[in-house]
């Protein structure tokens, strides 16, 4: 990248190559950069920093912030716009003063997951009824009532509840079991 100079004043100022000021031995910018893991494929998420220096991360691994921040200037990375199906948060993202670059912000996303359930009904007493949610997580149920699979899945699995084993006696059907997609 470039040098950026900003001067407000009739004051002359000399930067060497490094974006140093001339003679001075230390900078007067910083970046913000970090880590970002967790991102499924074709998922992005939006960091900003103070609330106004928005970068879309669409792919696992570094970022850098696009503004540099001035010595003694605040910065607060946090999560402007989550990504589809996951949660991101932000560790040492600050608020803290810049007086040098800061390259410790890790963004940590993880799936969001959805539990499977519903409510059987007209079961006899002492009966019992074992379901399955994509033909695994076998659940048995005892008892007329709701009920929520063991299992968790990720937004925008799909599902499909059926009878694994049917009560002695009884026969049951599943009404909207799926197939279907998970969503909140």
């Amino acid at each position: 990248g470039g040098i950026d100079v900003f001067v407000t004043n009739q004051t002359q100022v000399v930067l060497d190559i490094n974006g140093y000021f001339a003679g001075s031995g230390q900078r007067d910018s910083f970046t913000i950069t970090g880590m970002v893991s967790g991102l499924s494929g074709g998922a992005s998420v939006v960091l900003k920093d103070n609330n106004t220096d928005a970068l879309t991360v669409s792919a696992n691994g570094s970022f850098t912030f696009a503004a540099p921040l001035a010595t003694g200037a605040t910065y607060a990375v946090t999560v402007g716009t989550q990504p589809a199906g996951a949660t991101c948060q932000v560790a040492n993202g600050g608020p803290g003063l810049v007086s040098a670059d800061v390259t410790n912000v890790v963004v940590t996303c993880v799936p969001v997951t959805h539990t499977v359930g519903g409510t059987v009904s007209g079961l006899s007493g002492g009966a019992s009824v074992v379901l399955l949610d994509n033909n695994t997580n076998a659940l048995m149920v005892s008892a007329n009532g709701s009920f929520i699979f063991t299992t968790a899945l990720n937004s925008g699995a799909s599902y499909t509840v059926t009878v694994g084993t049917e009560p002695a006696g009884e026969a049951c059907q599943v009404a909207n079991g799926g197939p279907g997609v998970v969503s909140a």
